[in-house]
């Protein structure tokens, strides 16, 4: 029987994996995949494990893929996450699944505290990034509106992308949506959990009818909390990117917030969105996917809210007719009861 020996690849022989050594693999192999890859050669072997896991290739991974993530404060939740960067990965870069909640969270489990990583691209070259704490534990956020703005109404965020407009509005709008992407990461530091909230790529680009500035619409769509039927049965979590600038001159970002809306476009208070958030951070149910799964299903909720409308619709007018109708019977009755005496 011939027996085969491994010989240096000068030899035109092959190195083995286990022949390298570890630092040279890490650096010169490890360090030039993106997450994904790096997540998948985990799974080969747990020599390949032991190496793929080490945290200084998922902070890296995870600081060049979101730069807000150099934060201090951030820096310091990531490292008590459960495998650190790894975990904060795991559970950032695909997105939540569409499930049907089944936590049941009362206030005595809501978050008191969320902190938001926000990172806008463009040609996957960020232009801004924002870190913003929220205290989720009074009151007056608990019954308001749930509205979260990263910049002030009086400043705005200058990007060295060109504004366009005019003659070229249809394409410029179509090159935003295709060249714009974002990234919201919702982490609870209490639970050392996160999740990505954005579709990542716009879900709808258009100009304010009013004010002439570009919104471009970030949107996921969410189980809600409750049934089959409800107005929350779906909910959307839309983030909103206001971009304006003079046509040719530098665009500038003005508004960049996030919402939370049912199936009727009603927003949802601090504490019922502190729910829905809780539960798709709960959740633990994570699919991949970048391409236009977040435009999709954008799509297919607000058809989901255009019938609900039109059914809302039809049984207004069906409760008129009925009390138009009883209003003509005692109408009737009451005049014919008089003359009939």
């Amino acid at each position: 029987m011939n027996s085969t020996t491994s010989l240096p690849l000068h030899q035109g022989g092959i190195t083995p994996i286990s022949a390298l050594h570890p630092d040279i693999f890490q650096s010169h192999i490890l360090a030039l995949l993106d997450g994904p890859s790096l997540a998948s050669l985990a799974c080969v072997s747990s020599q390949l494990h032991a190496l793929s896991t080490h945290d200084i290739l998922w902070f890296n991974i995870c600081s060049s893929t979101w730069p807000s993530l150099n934060h201090p404060r951030l820096q310091q939740i990531i490292s008590t996450f459960p495998s650190g960067h790894r975990s904060f990965f795991s559970d950032s870069f695909p997105f939540p699944d569409l499930q049907p909640l089944k936590l049941d969270v009362n206030s005595c489990t809501l978050p008191t505290e969320l902190i938001f990583a926000v990172d806008v691209y463009y040609q996957n070259q960020i232009i801004y990034s924002k870190v913003e704490e929220l205290d989720t534990s009074s009151s007056w956020f608990l019954c308001s509106p749930f509205r979260v703005d990263l910049l002030d109404p009086k400043d705005s965020a200058s990007t060295p992308v060109r504004y366009l407009g005019g003659s070229q509005d249809e394409a410029w709008l179509q090159h935003l949506e295709e060249n714009l992407s974002l990234s919201w990461i919702v982490i609870n530091p209490t639970r050392k959990k996160a999740v990505n909230v954005s579709s990542r790529r716009a879900v709808s680009v258009q100009r304010h009818w009013l004010t002439g500035d570009v919104q471009v619409r970030f949107g996921t769509v969410t189980a809600g909390d409750e049934g089959r039927g409800s107005s929350r049965e779906l909910v959307e979590c839309g983030v909103v990117v206001t971009c304006c600038g003079k046509e040719g001159g530098e665009m500038h970002v003005r508004e960049v917030c996030m919402v939370m809306e049912d199936m009727e476009g009603k927003g949802l208070n601090g504490k019922d969105s502190l729910v829905i958030l809780e539960g798709v951070i709960e959740q633990g149910r994570r699919k991949g996917g970048e391409g236009n799964e977040g435009k999709v299903k954008f799509e297919e909720f607000q058809e989901r809210k255009r019938e609900r409308k039109e059914e809302n619709q039809r049984k207004e007018r069906v409760l008129d007719l009925v009390c138009i109708t009883v209003g003509v019977v005692g109408f009737v009755s009451f005049w014919s009861a008089i003359l009939f005496k």
